[in-house]
């Protein structure tokens, strides 16, 4: 079987069609001279078609990063909140995306758990390679936790979530929160979380052409993001929170990933190396899922499972 074939055979068979309309939207393989017209594609949808059917306050503010302000939302229930507060941090491959690409699942976390949540626009490689993207998400961190009373949210009730980049930036800032003395989180969402520059795993090398986001598309994203120290001895835990040698005192931790994705291998390895450093870890690896298959695809069966056991553990994390 050609390899493409191959590794085709391995979507659930309810996937494989939404793959044929996605390409379009979101092709399988990302080069540098695909960034603009990714930056296009990715864009989120308009604030009205956001908000439909949804009962939520969304107060756009600047908030400090690394050395500049950036824009970010503060997205509210209309009344009420249980005093939980979310910081989101978007997916799209460290190059595109803003503060509510794929947020959709985020908002109905507000609807749901009377949540605060808090979604930035950090800055974007390759234009702002590393540290700024992560250095940008730890200073709203810090913002947040500041500012958490007048949100109504309690400082020792916070958590980071993010998706793909996003992922692998919650995870470089929890354990910078946790170096640095900073904001003390109550958990760490990473759903199919981009962690590793290296691209060593069997899974980073399955998955060529086919898909959502093969392994051109993430060495494209790394170089964008760290250059020439890509694979090298000199990259920060913080950008590539696979590199990092001590995972114990990390918040409890939730990680997914499709069984189908390049990132399958190194999200099993990093939530395995949360158990051994006696993190509180709970880990799903969804069979025949393609990589953000609950963003493209969010009508098919394993997608809601997946958008449920993520509430699930949002739930009883965030409970008082």
């Amino acid at each position: 079987m050609h390899e493409s074939s191959a590794a085709r055979s391995v979507f659930h068979p309810e996937l494989c069609a939404a793959l044929a309309v996605i390409g379009g939207v979101f092709p399988p393989t990302i080069t540098p001279e695909l960034i603009p017209f990714m930056r296009r594609a990715y864009a989120s949808p308009p604030r009205a078609e956001l908000l439909a059917g949804r009962d939520l306050r969304i107060d756009d503010i600047e908030v400090p990063g690394w050395g500049t302000s950036l824009e970010a939302s503060v997205v509210r229930p209309a009344e009420g909140g249980s005093g939980a507060g979310i910081l989101l941090l978007h997916s799209g491959g460290m190059m595109f995306g803003d503060r509510f690409s794929g947020a959709d699942h985020a908002l109905s976390w507000v609807d749901k758990l009377g949540a605060v949540l808090v979604t930035v626009d950090y800055r974007l490689a390759p234009e702002h390679p590393d540290p700024a993207p992560f250095e940008d998400c730890y200073a709203t961190l810090e913002w947040f936790a500041s500012h958490a009373h007048r949100f109504g949210v309690s400082a020792g009730r916070i958590l980071v979530a993010g998706a793909s980049a996003g992922g692998g930036l919650a995870a470089g800032v929890a354990l910078a929160a946790r170096d640095r003395g900073g904001p003390r989180l109550c958990g760490q969402l990473l759903d199919y979380p981009m962690l590793d520059d290296r691209g060593l795993t069997p899974s980073t090398f399955a998955f060529d052409g086919v898909g959502v986001w093969d392994r051109i598309s993430n060495e494209t994203g790394w170089q964008a993001l760290l250059g020439e120290r890509v694979g090298g001895s000199d990259v920060s835990p913080y950008a590539a929170p696979s590199r990092a040698e001590d995972l114990r005192d990390l918040p409890p931790t939730f990680i997914d990933v499709g069984s189908a994705e390049i990132f399958r291998d190194e999200a099993v390895d990093y939530a395995r190396r949360l158990w051994e450093a006696g993190v509180d870890t709970e880990l799903h690896v969804w069979p025949g899922a393609f990589h953000a298959c609950d963003i493209f695809a969010a009508h098919t069966t394993i997608a809601r499972a997946m958008i449920h056991a993520r509430e699930d553990w949002l739930h009883r994390t965030l409970a008082d």
